[in-house]
């Protein structure tokens, strides 16, 4: 077992955010997309649909490229059954591993699903919620 095999979705819904930070912070798209159902949504930028783990990885590969941690707090939480809608505030910021000052943040409207294994993921990632597309 490695490191990363130990970063897994959670079965409490209020601790995905922090369990999402930490898989970003692998830089690996394959241990990032764990968070994901496989049929779930990306919305990578305001406008943009991404389905499907190949297309996914190639999205979180981008930003994962910067090689700089995610911060983020879930403002919102609200919980039905098996169905959750988070409300995150999260950041990428510093000089990104290409050298270039990098400042990328906004407010997120996601919609998580618990699994059969009792564990939350991302059906509907937005990452920028209702921001200007």
């Amino acid at each position: 077992m490695t490191d990363t095999d130990a970063i897994q979705p959670t079965p409490d819904p209020h601790e995905h955010v922090a369990a999402y930070c930490a898989a970003f912070a692998t830089g690996s798209s394959a241990v990032v997309d764990r968070f994901y159902e496989p049929d779930s949504v990306l919305i990578p930028s305001p406008g943009a649909l991404v389905t499907g783990a190949p297309d996914r990885q190639t999205a979180l590969a981008h930003l994962l490229g910067y090689g700089l941690p995610m911060t983020a707090q879930a403002r919102q939480l609200y919980v039905a059954g098996d169905v959750a809608l988070a409300i995150v505030d999260w950041s990428i910021r510093g000089t990104a591993r290409q050298g270039f000052p990098l400042d990328l943040r906004g407010s997120a409207t996601d919609v998580l699903r618990r699994g059969a294994d009792g564990r939350w993921r991302y059906l509907i990632d937005n990452p920028f919620g209702t921001g200007a597309g």
